[in-house]
């Protein structure tokens, strides 16, 4: 098993453009050290090809390339398919996309690759919002989040829509494997790739990728923020194979909410009774897990 002192020496994706204390930048790096220089990379507009893709620079050392925004699954499968024509078979073919380019615009794409089981690894590294063009909602903007597009004044509280679940989206298709992550538990995320990159078909793991700017936090802080958000039970880290999910992660007791919630800029005109709501929410989503998962 990988980790820090076994993973790959190498670096795949440096150089680039990132904000200080990018989430999202740190997913793909660890990722593609993990899956190695036969890698093949793809990544739709987002906040991960703008700062890789900089004529004339690089920033990925092994293949990879910018695919429509809708069409990063679909992209894989003729990268797939050609590689296949080639009789190239030591390559993973690795799908980077944000939460926007995931849930919303790419989940036509993403749904069909998994009906077709193709063998491609899809990676979502949520930092929440479409953070490169503005801080503008998704559909995985947390409730009462403020965007540019969920504004928070005296008549509206930011997002009033809460998250959507990809992670159960994803598994109600019987994919083969399928797993939440988050950069604050680096680990975690190592052994899930590493155990995505060995099975056959169509896998997705989602992971949390803080962006201090959207966010509202110090750049220093993104590890820590993205640690806490599992240990309020905001969060949970699971996998979903053959047919269960199964934590990965049971924290002992949920650490405080309120703190997570107050330290982020974009968050803080919630008041005490919006955070008791977010607090029954998680409540909620952890008695059926308890209830119904192993």
């Amino acid at each position: 098993m990988l980790n820090a002192k076994t993973l790959n020496e190498e670096e795949f994706f440096y150089g680039h453009k990132a904000c200080a204390g990018c989430g999202g930048s740190l997913a793909v790096r660890i990722a593609l050290k993990v899956l190695g220089e036969k890698a093949v990379a793809v990544l739709p507009a987002g906040c991960m090809s703008a700062v890789g893709f900089n004529f004339p620079q690089l920033c990925f050392s092994n293949n990879a390339l910018i695919s429509t925004f809708a069409g990063t699954a679909s992209m894989m499968t003729g990268i797939l398919a050609g590689l296949e024509a080639r009789g190239i078979n030591d390559s993973i073919v690795v799908g980077f996309a944000g939460d926007g380019g995931t849930a919303d615009i790419g989940l036509q794409a993403l749904s069909g690759a998994i009906d077709r089981n193709d063998n491609v690894l899809y990676i979502c590294y949520d930092n929440e919002a479409y953070m490169n063009t503005g801080i503008q909602k998704s559909s995985l903007t947390p409730f009462g989040a403020r965007t540019t597009t969920t504004p928070a004044g005296k008549r509206i509280k930011g997002n009033l829509r809460q998250k959507k679940n990809i992670f159960e989206i994803v598994a109600s298709h019987d994919i083969p494997y399928a797993a939440t992550a988050s950069v604050g538990y680096i680990q975690d995320f190592i052994n899930k790739v590493e155990k995505a990159s060995k099975i056959q078909g169509t896998k997705f793991i989602h992971v949390i990728a803080p962006c201090p700017t959207g966010w509202g936090v110090n750049v220093d802080e993104t590890i820590e923020v993205a640690k806490e958000i599992v240990d309020t039970g905001l969060l949970y880290l699971a996998e979903f194979q053959d047919g269960k999910y199964k934590l990965t992660h049971r924290p002992k007791e949920f650490s405080d909410v309120a703190h997570y919630i107050k330290r982020q800029s974009r968050f803080r005109h919630l008041t005490d009774d919006d955070i008791s709501l977010i607090i029954q929410g998680r409540d909620k989503k952890w008695e059926k897990i308890s209830k119904d998962w192993a």
